[in-house]
């Protein structure tokens, strides 16, 4: 999150560039929503970008289950696999990342 806060913070050192293409009327509205929260377009853009991508990234972390859903999945991870022939003929191989005896 420190990266976010960078992200975020006027201060921050900036050297990477962004440019857009925009309508005429997504650059008013933007406008507009800068001059409402005191921002120039860029802190207002990129704190807004910034925003979204972090939450579009969390759903990709974060799972949110009810608590019916989450005893569900802690019973299908506890459950034992279902064990194979084929398994246990690899299980039984000797592991490629073991010391050698070399």
């Amino acid at each position: 999150m420190a990266e976010a806060k960078a992200a975020r913070d006027p201060r921050t050192l900036k050297d990477q560039r962004i440019n857009l293409r925009t309508s005429d009327r997504q650059e008013q509205v933007l406008r507009r929503a800068a001059l409402a929260t005191d921002s120039t377009m860029t802190d207002f853009i990129l704190s807004s970008a910034v925003q979204q991508a972090e939450r579009v990234l969390a759903d990709r972390r974060w799972f949110m289950v009810d608590d019916h859903q989450w005893s569900e999945f802690q019973r299908l991870l506890d459950a034992p696999l279902p064990s194979t022939a084929r398994f246990e003929a690899l299980a039984a191989r000797p592991s490629p990342f073991a010391p050698s005896d070399e």
